[in-house]
């Protein structure tokens, strides 16, 4: 017999993922070896009538293993989800993923900032603000309020797949791989 729960699990997951967006993507190769840190700004919308849009800064901090040991071999999410039932949903469909067995990755965010401007308005000021200051390393996500997780969760894991042929090449210069 076929578990029907897990076509209800990636539909889900895919959903979550769809509603989500990176408003400003970054575009550089995570470290093959050692931590990687991937700094964003969470711009969130409230639900319904809720027209609350607040800011996030924080950073999401990945953590590669010396040595890959049983204990490790699942990727491993801190402070992404307020729900266990999301974190399960993450780490099931991840851990199929060759690109994210052995991480640990740590969401670490800072207090959230409400302001009265559109998300549309505020992805701009922060894109100005960027610009300005001629940032590169930090994305801009937005979300619905209870999709936080899922948009940290789909930039880390862009970076992730993304960096995946950098870090192999790397691999291979380095004589780990054929």
């Amino acid at each position: 017999m076929f578990p029907f729960d897990a076509f209800e699990n990636e539909r889900r997951f895919r959903a979550a993922m769809d509603a989500v967006e990176i408003a400003r993507p970054v575009h550089y190769s995570l470290f093959t070896f050692g931590n990687s840190d991937l700094p964003y700004f969470l711009v969130l919308s409230g639900l319904g009538e809720d027209t609350t849009v607040s800011i996030t800064k924080g950073e999401v901090k990945i953590t590669r293993p010396m040595i890959i040991t049983p204990d490790n071999a699942q990727p491993e999410f801190q402070n992404f989800f307020e729900d266990d039932d999301d974190y399960g949903l993450a780490q099931f469909i991840l851990s199929r993923t060759a690109s994210f067995s052995n991480l640990k990755l740590q969401n670490q965010s800072g207090p959230k900032k409400i302001v009265s401007d559109s998300v549309e308005e505020v992805v701009a000021k922060l894109n100005r603000q960027l610009d300005d200051e001629e940032e590169e390393h930090i994305a801009i996500l937005t979300a619905p309020a209870p999709l936080a997780g899922f948009a940290i969760l789909r930039y880390a894991s862009e970076r992730i797949m993304r960096s995946a042929p950098d870090n192999i090449q790397e691999l291979r210069e380095r004589g780990f791989l054929p």
